[in-house]
């Protein structure tokens, strides 16, 4: 006999309003979004609303849910770029850190080797003259023992670097598996901090990802342009506190040897001459907020972690009354004096900033100094007219493709098939609640999906329509028919979706942004379409059969 319990009622019955609640908020989609823009501009202001802000928030009911479901590149317009990083650059990063560690150990044996000078290169390698080259070998021997070991797939003993001489002059270069891990090391932490920038001024689920050895694409819906994005990503933000030599108004002032010179960043003509070896860099920063100084003007407050407060506070306690610049992608934002021990492991950067630039500097200094320059190869805006259009031609697709299955249904399966289009009709509710509650993006392949679940949604149904006619032919009665007609299909509708829903996950760990959107749509759809067919159609068919109790069945 048929026999749903009333907590299974319930829990169905339950998880359907659920799923057409989350749904709701999209079809208010404007009204919506501005109340969740006010809501986290109302957030980052620290509470205070405006009466705008206060009014954009009271346009959709805060007990109501308000996630909706994010657009794509191709449904909203935005900005695409493809950037190439120069992981050469890191190399000449990886060679100065080398030389810190060689130079205090050539030191220490001077009396052996002799006299010890760094050459300049332009190719990437370190080049160390000796004085004494009867000991070349030895010194080039306790260089070598430097070296550490590289985690490469094949599990060989290579090291970081490799150290060569010829004449008087000893050479140090990285190693084949040293340059491909710090490649791969550089992609990844511009990936991160590139994720991290875009993430901070609030954007709705961009696309950043590695495309080949050393480019990066960046898709961001919703945003203005191009150059918007650029500035965004493109600043490398390196913030530096050094030791100030000397201030003078001459340009073409020669620094001497392991100084730079360096412009002023609000003092025209100013130019300063600081040591070249930072004290503090900002990978040491934990924290960077905008705020205002004492004389109200805008400033950015920054924190150390505890190794750069200790390197920060010894060199103030040292250096008492002596300036100190701060130094931003080699221009010198200020050169304050120091008239105390700074041991608090925090500050304030001061400059003619506007509010604006010390909330892009205080973004720029959380996510991090990127660790080389980027080229961008490519870049394009999206209008969202362009997305309009897709969105028209998705809507149309979809809206055909459901009347078609509607017909069909109506008419090969009767009240059966009407039952099966009204539960049709809920599935593609539920699918936009789940993308809603995941904060999941659709995208035009996306639509795609959804418009092939459509088509896959009464498969199961029709399997179960067709076995209750089996049974009905064969004398069953209309209860015992619909029980068996469940029953004999949920093997066949598991099994096909089942197979249908492992694809989707394969598309969805291989494929890229595109293929990624549609596989998540096909993957949802056959979640909802296998509940609505097993309990939501059934869960229908017995209500009506207990308030009907036909004596025979049309199907």
């Amino acid at each position: 006999m048929l026999n749903i319990s009333l907590f299974r009622r319930i829990v169905i019955i339950g998880l359907v309003v659920l799923g057409l609640a989350y749904a709701m908020p999209n079809l208010f989609y404007p009204r919506v979004e501005t109340h969740n823009d006010a809501v986290q501009a109302i957030e980052l202001a620290g509470g205070e609303a405006s009466e705008e802000l206060a009014a954009q928030r009271a346009a959709w009911p805060e007990w109501l849910p308000s996630s909706l479901v994010n657009l794509g590149l191709d449904l909203r317009g935005g900005a695409h770029l493809l950037a190439e990083v120069q992981v050469e650059d890191v190399y000449e990063q990886r060679m100065d850190s080398i030389w810190q560690e060689v130079f205090p150990v050539l030191r220490e044996s001077r009396a052996v080797v002799g006299t010890i000078r760094k050459l300049d290169t332009d190719d990437g390698t370190l080049q160390i003259r000796v004085g004494n080259t009867d000991h070349i070998e030895d010194a080039a021997e306790l260089i070598r023992a430097l070296a550490q070991p590289v985690m490469t797939i094949t599990g060989t003993g290579a090291t970081n670097f490799v150290v060569s001489h010829e004449g008087d002059v000893i050479t140090v270069e990285l190693s084949d598996a040293e340059k491909l891990a710090t490649d791969d090391r550089t992609i990844q932490q511009s990936l991160e901090i590139i994720r991290r920038r875009v993430d901070e001024v609030g954007t709705r689920e961009p696309t950043i990802q590695r495309q080949g050895e050393d480019r990066i694409l960046i898709q961001v819906p919703g945003l203005g342009s191009a150059d918007e994005l650029k500035a965004l990503i493109g600043t490398t933000a390196r913030l530096t506190f050094q030791p100030v030599v000397s201030r003078t108004q001459d340009a073409d002032a020669r620094p001497g040897v392991g100084n730079v010179l360096y412009p002023s960043m609000d003092e025209e003509g100013v130019y300063y001459v600081l040591e070249d070896t930072a004290v503090v860099s900002g990978e040491d920063l934990v924290d960077a907020q905008p705020s205002f100084n004492q004389n109200g003007q805008p400033a950015v407050n920054f924190r150390f972690n505890p190794h750069g407060a200790r390197l920060f506070g010894d060199y103030t306690s040292a250096n008492v009354g002596s300036p100190f610049a701060i130094v931003l992608d080699e221009e010198v934002i200020s050169a304050p004096r120091i008239n105390e021990a700074i041991t608090g492991g925090s500050g304030i950067i001061s400059g003619a900033f506007t509010v604006e630039e010390s909330n892009n500097l205080a973004v720029l200094l959380r996510a991090g100094a990127l660790p080389a320059e980027m080229t961008f190869l490519e870049e394009r805006t999206i209008g969202p007219e362009l997305g309009a259009d897709s969105i028209e031609a998705g809507e149309l697709a979809s809206l055909v493709a459901f009347a078609g299955v509607l017909l069909f249904m109506g008419l090969s399966y009767g009240w059966f098939g009407i039952i099966a289009n009204v539960a049709l009709i809920l599935n593609v509710g539920m699918i936009f609640g789940l993308l809603s509650a995941i904060g999941a993006t659709l995208t035009l392949p996306g639509i795609a999906g959804i418009v092939l679940t459509i088509g896959m949604a009464v498969d199961a149904n029709v399997l179960v329509f067709e076995r209750i006619r089996e049974e009905t032919k064969a004398g069953r009665g209309p209860a015992r028919a619909i029980e068996l007609g469940y029953e004999k299909a949920l093997s066949a509708i598991v099994d096909a979706n089942i197979t249908t829903f492992l694809t989707a996950g394969i598309l969805f760990i291989m494929g890229s942004g595109p293929v990624k959107g549609f596989a998540v749509t096909l993957g949802l759809g056959i979640i909802t379409s296998v509940f609505t067919a097993i309990f939501v159609t059934r869960l229908m068919v017995v209500m009506w059969f207990e308030r009907r109790r036909p004596k025979t069945l049309e199907v």
